[in-house]
């Protein structure tokens, strides 16, 4: 235990020092221009970029930048349920949540018909569609063993994960006064269209906290798409081979449902029912809320050094063109949906 602990501090501190300096840049600009144009976690990822393309990390600091990329940020996600409660969930409505549920199953069947039309396998096409419709890594990694994927379809959906997953996070934001969306919007706009939960917290915190509460909430609501998702593949792959109904029936039954709804998610839930219930002080707000930023900003710096740009020439054509593709066209979907809720 301990000694797992000792091998992760190099990479922590390296995501630290880039973390301090993304501060540094931030301060800095707040002093000159009395706002920050561009935030610290946007800083932090594009020098960790920088630096992953100047220089590869050896053994001694991959454990610890993967932990602060993803447990790091998952501590980050789960704390922010303290400052939600659920009034705002039932106050999103249900009109909201169908049409978030609607999205997901639209985006499902266009992104595999895309695929499909770029002469991609079956497998690899549910992968991708699932991936880019739900929630990325996470999708791909349930769905996979129930379809019963190969290591190279695999590999293939996630390739292009990390590197477009920056790039929304990133590039998101400058469409608020591009398209002049509330807060409100572009949260609702975050939810639907970036991968994974802990990027919809660092491409909404630019947008101020309302922001980031409804991306959170319309993203959560994306990730629980994935179990029915999950059983209704399971239940289609098992109707495709009658034979191996029973096997296919007992690896779906196999499947953790942490694996289907992560951690950090119950975290995030209990801690939004532990406010919706008054048993978090306003006090605690603002200090949980800091600490959450700090923490994104701590793996935005470890997302950059985790980014090897150079993947994009190991990508296949026509994965790059279903994915990208598949990509867009939910963006485009999106930002027509965003626009009835003002």
């Amino acid at each position: 235990m301990l000694k797992g602990i000792i091998l992760l501090i190099p990479g922590i501190l390296l995501c630290g020092v880039v973390t301090v300096i993304s501060l540094g840049i931030q301060a800095a600009e707040e002093r000159v221009f009395d706002h920050p144009y561009i935030e610290a976690l946007v800083v932090a990822i594009l020098l960790g970029m920088a630096v992953r393309t100047a220089w590869e990390p050896s053994e001694r600091w991959r454990s610890g930048i993967a932990f602060s990329a993803k447990q790091l940020l998952e501590v980050a996600v789960m704390l922010l349920g303290a400052s939600i409660s659920f009034a705002a969930i039932l106050a999103s409505g249900w009109l909201l949540i169908g049409a978030i549920a609607a999205t997901v199953v639209i985006m499902l069947a266009v992104s595999y018909g895309l695929a499909r039309l770029l002469g991609l396998k079956t497998k690899l096409a549910i992968l991708i569609a699932c991936g880019n419709s739900i929630c990325g890594n996470s999708a791909i990694a349930a769905v996979a063993p129930v379809i019963e994927a190969d290591g190279d379809d695999i590999a293939s959906s996630i390739s292009f994960t990390a590197i477009l997953g920056v790039l929304m996070v990133l590039g998101l934001p400058l469409l608020i006064p591009l398209l002049k969306l509330t807060a409100t919007q572009y949260g609702i706009l975050a939810g639907l269209t970036v991968y994974a939960v802990p990027q919809v917290l660092a491409a909404t915190v630019p947008a101020g906290i309302v922001s980031t509460q409804i991306g959170t909430l319309v993203k959560l609501v994306r990730v629980l798409m994935l179990g029915p998702i999950v059983v209704a593949l399971s239940l289609f792959v098992a109707r495709r081979r009658k034979g191996a109904a029973k096997e296919d029936t007992a690896k779906t039954a196999s499947i953790s449902p942490f694996k289907l709804v992560p951690w950090f998610i119950i975290g995030f839930l209990v801690l939004a029912a532990l406010r919706s219930f008054q048993l978090v002080p306003d006090i605690a707000i603002a200090p949980v809320t800091r600490t959450a930023a700090i923490l994104t900003v701590v793996s935005m710096a470890a997302l950059g050094l985790g980014v090897d740009v150079r993947v994009l020439s190991t990508v296949g054509g026509r994965v790059t063109a279903a994915v990208t593709l598949s990509l867009m066209l939910l963006l485009a979907l999106s930002i027509g949906l965003v626009h009835f809720f003002k």
